[in-house]
């Protein structure tokens, strides 16, 4: 049965600000028990964002498809399984929602709610990092939903893991995410001015891995 768009936004809703809240809760926790240690910091903020990750696209994933993320929203939209009305909606909730977890995430540290962000990532390098990230989530999305789509739970959280270890921007992977993360001068912070390049290299990544993966599994048929 179709679940009603209010319910698959409210879905989006709740698992987007807790991906915010995790995200940026646990680098502000790693950040102040790492004691300086950033590979420990890193750590830490990644097994904390992956784990909870795992367990929203499990328990939300029946309902709205546990996007949490405009990229792949547009990408289910040029597969058709979004209207463009629909896309619009989910896009605005997660954005929405993300900025409502960095907040949250503030308010339980007793930081300022609102910050910017010092910590530039303009590179060329994380630049192209973004993009990898990006063509990797989708990637994995893809082809995981091809074979056996309950097992997003466990292969995304795995690409995600391996994307803050192995490329030059710790794997945002996400518009809403970057603009949240803009709005925290914390460990998982980003400058204001690093936004554009970022969410630039995002779209790119997710539409590369969208015409990839339709090249390489030219139907919707399962092995």
């Amino acid at each position: 049965m179709q679940v009603p768009l209010n319910k698959r936004l409210a879905s989006e809703a709740i698992g987007s600000l807790l991906l915010a809240c995790v995200v940026i809760g646990s680098g502000i926790m790693a950040d102040r028990l790492a004691a300086g240690n950033s590979a420990v910091a890193l750590l830490g903020n990644t097994l904390a964002t992956v784990t909870l990750l795992g367990v929203l696209i499990y328990v939300l994933g029946p309902m709205s498809g546990a996007h949490f993320n405009p990229v792949v929203s547009l990408i289910m939209r040029l597969r058709g399984e979004l209207t463009t009305g629909q896309l619009v909606a989910y896009v605005t909730t997660q954005f929405i929602a993300m900025v409502a977890g960095a907040t949250l995430a503030h308010a339980m540290f007793g930081l300022a709610l609102v910050q910017a962000s010092a910590h530039a990532r303009s590179s060329v390098g994380e630049g192209i990092g973004e993009f990898v990230a990006a063509f990797v989530l989708l990637f994995t999305i893809l082809g995981t939903v091809r074979r056996n789509s309950e097992f997003t739970a466990l292969t995304v959280p795995a690409a995600i893991t391996a994307g803050y270890w192995f490329t030059s921007s710790t794997s945002f992977a996400n518009p809403a995410i970057t603009v949240a993360r803009s709005l925290t001068d914390s460990f998982s912070g980003i400058a204001p001015e690093s936004i554009v390049l970022f969410i630039a290299a995002q779209c790119a990544g997710a539409l590369a891995a969208w015409l990839f993966s339709g090249w390489l599994w030219p139907s919707h048929s399962k092995d």
